[in-house]
Parts: structure tokens; C-alpha cells; sequence
């Protein structure tokens, strides 16, 4: 039989899917599964967007262009800067999603066997962007008794060495739920500096921050040649469905880099362009009900875990996910117990097992990520339920 490639072998599977099958089996048996593993807002899509979509005259579906609709690109323009980021709308290209926008920064910025640094726990799938791109991970351990704050400049440091090209953030983080502050980005932004590195910023959380406000790597004055931005309307509107991203760089090298990448793929969706246009019409309190609305289920979703014996959360300071240290053996075989084996009142509830968000063996094994995107009452349900979990689970440690 013929093999697959050593990059398709490594390449890693997502520790948030991984578990969908045991799902399915616990729903077939009539167990209502609550679903905190992925980040799947409940929130509806703003209506205008879809019937963005529906008045659309077109005629034909045809190829835009590479760097996406250029009326939607200026109409990006006009956002961030309430954001408070200045760019142009020839400093954007929309890709299929954010992921595409990472995938297309890594291979346009580092050759194959490169280094960028990663704080730990990170977003799973940067691992598997790596595999696409050939480049080596370098983590440095952020941990759960600080919050998951950002590590000392002085750790980042000793990981340099001649192959490193970049830092990679996510701002706020997924999957801890971690703000970094404007003193932390500017740590990064002299590391960056002195060392003549990328950062890369993830920032598809932005509208979400609850205990201060995020701080944009484009706002750093000194370094925007090295800024490379990845952005996406996913969670932002509700609309991950959608695959609309997009990346943003000063830096007319590295753009034209992108360029030739997004060549190669043609354009990004059509269709869900004319959505995500739309969706910058909406008022600008739009996201006062929403941010209101993630609020509350974080302030749940903390107390109560914090009063369960033996369990520890941080409390976030945005995005939509808490990673929390559990009285329990291992993440992946507390996951997959409770689809398997337990159920409460008829409900069981799907968790993200947190060792997938590192790489470096045997941390988190005691952690999961838990996703606050479902309503207070159905999180109260998945509590109750977790509470009793751990009251009965064989791997239980005290």
C-alpha cells in the first residue's frame, strides 16, 4: 500500500474534533450533549448579513479579486480605525478564514525549518499550520497559577537562536482567555526589535475584552515593518461558517509575498465577502449586547467551577474560554469518560482536553478548556454536571 507523506503523517489531529464520534454515540443513546469544547457561538448572526446575501444581484458567482472585493477592503479600512488602527485598504487581503491568513504569513515570512515562538497553551491548530509550513514550534510555558500571563521577556531570550523568525500571539487568547496588556505588547515589540523579528498577532477576539481593553500589534509605533495582523469575522459576528479572514501587513515585502500565495488560490469566497461587507454596516453597540451577553457566562462559568472542590479557573480577561485545572488523571481520559460512560439527568458535556493545546509532554493533562458559548441556564446544566462528574470518576486525584 502506498504511504502518505511524513508531513501528512505529523500532521497532528485537532484535539477539539477528536472526540465528535463518542459524541454522536452518547446523543444516539438519547444523552443531551452540552457542547463546551469548541468556539461555536450560540449568538445569532446579524440578519442584515444573511440578507446581505439574499439581495445580492449576481448574476455570476465570479473569481474576486485575489486580495479580496476591494469595496469591502476599503470598508475594513473604516473599522479598524475605530479600532484604533490606521491602514490601507492595499495593506489587507481577505483570505478563506483566519487560518488561511496564518498558513499564507508563516510561508511567506520563514523557509522551511525556521523557529517561531509560541506561549503555551496556544491554539491547537498553530501546530498543524506549522506542519503546512514546515516550520518548528518553539513554546514557552505560560501557567495557570499567574493567569496565564505572559512569560518574562528575559525566558523569550533564551530561546533565541539564528533560526527564529517570529513570535506568534493570540490577543486575547485562545484557548486561556488571557488579555495581554499594553506593558506585555510592548515587551514584545522591544524583543521583536532588538532581535529583528515577526510578530504575528491573532486578534479574532478583539471586540471581546471584559477587565481592560486589547491593545492591537498595530498600535506599536516602533515596529510596524514586523507586525504581520491575521483577523476573522468568525467569532467577531457569529459567522464562522462563513470563512472570511483576513491579513494585514505594513510591510510591502512580506504583502507581496502574501500576494503571490493568494494568487495561487485565486480569491477568497464571494458570496460570504458580500456578508462580511454587510456586516460592517452594523451600529457600532452592536457589540455592547454581545460582549454583555459572554460577560455574564464567564462570571458563571467561574464561580462555579471555583467552588467545586479541587478545581481551580483563572478568571479571563476576554475572548470566550477558560482553561481549568481539574482533580483528575488525564484531560483526554476525563473527556472521553464522559461521553462514554457518564450521563446526569439524561445530559453528559463534551470538554476540550487542554494537553492539545501544548507541546510540550505531560502538560495539561489536568486541564480542559472549556468554551462559555452556550446560554446561563444550559451552562448551569453543564456545571451540575461536571460537579457530579467529578464526585464519581475513577481517575479522580485529591
Amino acid at each position: 500500500m502506498l504511504k502518505p507523506s511524513e508531513r501528512g503523517v505529523n500532521m497532528p489531529a485537532s484535539p477539539i474534533r477528536k472526540l465528535v464520534p463518542f459524541a454522536e454515540i452518547a446523543k444516539s443513546k438519547g444523552i443531551h450533549v452540552h457542547h463546551l469544547n469548541i468556539g461555536q457561538p450560540d449568538i445569532e448572526t446579524p440578519p442584515s448579513m444573511i440578507q446581505a446575501v439574499k439581495d445580492a444581484d449576481v448574476k455570476i458567482l465570479a473569481y474576486s479579486h485575489s486580495a479580496g472585493n476591494e469595496s469591502y477592503r476599503k470598508k475594513l479600512v473604516g473599522y479598524y480605525k475605530k479600532a484604533g488602527i490606521e491602514v490601507d485598504f492595499d495593506q489587507i487581503i481577505v483570505t478563506t478564514g483566519g487560518s488561511e491568513g496564518i498558513v499564507f504569513g508563516m510561508m511567506a515570512c520563514m523557509d522551511f525549518g525556521d523557529e517561531v515562538i509560541i506561549p503555551e497553551p496556544f491554539y491547537a491548530n498553530f501546530s498543524g499550520f506549522a506542519v503546512m509550513a514546515g516550520i518548528k514550534i518553539i513554546p514557552i510555558t505560560s501557567h495557570i497559577e499567574t493567569g496565564f500571563a505572559l512569560p518574562p521577556i528575559s525566558e523569550f531570550e533564551k530561546l533565541i537562536t539564528p533560526k527564529t523568525k517570529g513570535i506568534l500571539i493570540c490577543n486575547p487568547n485562545n484557548p486561556t482567555g488571557y488579555l495581554y496588556s499594553k506593558q506585555e505588547m510592548e515587551s514584545l515589540e522591544d524583543i521583536c526589535l532588538r532581535n529583528n523579528l515577526y510578530l504575528f498577532s491573532d486578534e479574532a477576539y478583539r471586540e471581546f475584552c471584559y477587565d481592560g481593553v486589547s491593545t492591537s500589534a498595530m498600535q506599536l509605533k516602533r515596529i510596524p515593518d514586523h507586525v504581520v495582523l491575521f483577523e476573522t469575522i468568525s467569532k467577531r459576528y457569529s459567522a464562522c461558517g462563513a470563512r472570511i479572514g483576513a491579513l494585514i501587513t505594513k510591510n510591502k515585502l512580506v504583502y507581496e509575498s502574501v500576494m503571490k500565495f493568494a494568487q495561487a488560490r485565486l480569491s477568497p469566497p464571494g458570496l460570504a465577502q458580500i456578508l462580511a461587507e454587510a456586516a460592517i454596516d452594523l451600529p457600532d453597540n452592536y457589540f455592547e449586547i454581545t460582549k454583555a451577553a459572554y460577560l455574564s457566562r464567564r462570571n458563571l462559568v467561574v464561580e462555579r467551577l471555583n467552588k467545586m472542590p479541587g478545581v481551580y479557573c483563572p478568571t479571563p480577561g476576554g475572548a470566550f474560554y477558560v482553561i481549568t485545572k481539574l482533580p483528575i488523571d488525564d484531560g483526554d481520559t476525563f473527556c472521553q469518560w464522559l461521553l462514554e460512560s457518564f450521563s446526569f439527568k439524561g445530559q453528559t458535556l463534551m470538554l476540550a482536553p487542554a494537553s492539545g493545546f501544548y507541546v510540550t509532554p505531560g502538560l495539561g493533562k489536568n486541564e480542559v478548556r472549556i468554551a462559555y458559548v452556550i446560554n446561563n441556564e444550559e451552562i448551569n446544566q453543564a456545571m451540575d454536571c461536571l460537579e457530579e462528574a467529578l464526585k464519581v470518576y475513577p481517575g479522580r486525584v485529591d
